[in-house]
């Protein structure tokens, strides 16, 4: 009888460990609801969907030149949300205006110069951000050459215009959607991209 106790804790123990073994996480296991490994799934997700390297929030600064709006739907300061969804996060998330300009802007195609998948119709590169690009608008289908950095590869890339529209491009702060990101000085989000709150 003792033989069969000894015997049934022996495997009662052996059991308790193994179950124990099986429910500790893996070393390399991801944890979707650890909010690093949500950032680092965002990022993936850019990547995915062409974005890889695109540097959401900027210094404020805008390229010489550049006019701004004198009499702007989104005036600066006010808010508005926005209902584009260049990146995760950003459609439907409340905005505040922090810069206003009259424009063209583009959206475009262009293989980075760092390598990597072409980008399709890339929004938005405004007319100041070319380089030597001549009187604006430009028309689908002309080429010209990059002289911004929202992402990686696209300073100095040769782009091909898929679209143009002269309207009042705004410089946004909001916070995304999905991981509560502050993005600051979002460069661009166009006027129909935005709508009263």
């Amino acid at each position: 009888m003792k033989k069969n106790n000894f015997l049934l804790m022996t495997m009662s123990a052996l059991t308790a460990v193994t179950l124990a073994a099986c429910n500790e996480p893996a070393e390399n296991a991801v944890n979707p609801a650890d909010p690093d490994n949500q950032i680092e799934m965002n990022e993936e997700m850019d990547e995915e969907m062409g974005h890889g390297g695109m540097d959401h929030s900027s210094s404020g600064e805008v390229p010489e030149g550049l006019v701004e709006a004198e009499n702007p739907t989104f005036p600066v300061g006010s808010q508005a949300i926005i209902s584009a969804d260049h990146m995760p996060g950003m459609d439907g998330a409340q905005a505040t205006i922090s810069g206003a300009y009259d424009t063209t802007v583009y959206a475009l195609s262009f293989t980075p110069t760092s390598g990597g998948e072409p980008v399709e119709n890339h929004k938005w590169v405004i007319h100041e951000e070319l380089k030597n690009p001549g009187d604006a608008p430009l028309s689908p289908g002309d080429e010209a050459v990059i002289a911004a950095d929202h992402m990686e590869g696209m300073d100095g890339a040769t782009a091909t215009i898929d679209s143009a529209e002269t309207t009042t491009v705004y410089m946004v702060d909001f916070k995304t959607t999905d991981t509560d990101e502050d993005v600051t000085n979002h460069k661009w989000v166009t006027e129909s991209e935005l709508s009263a709150e």
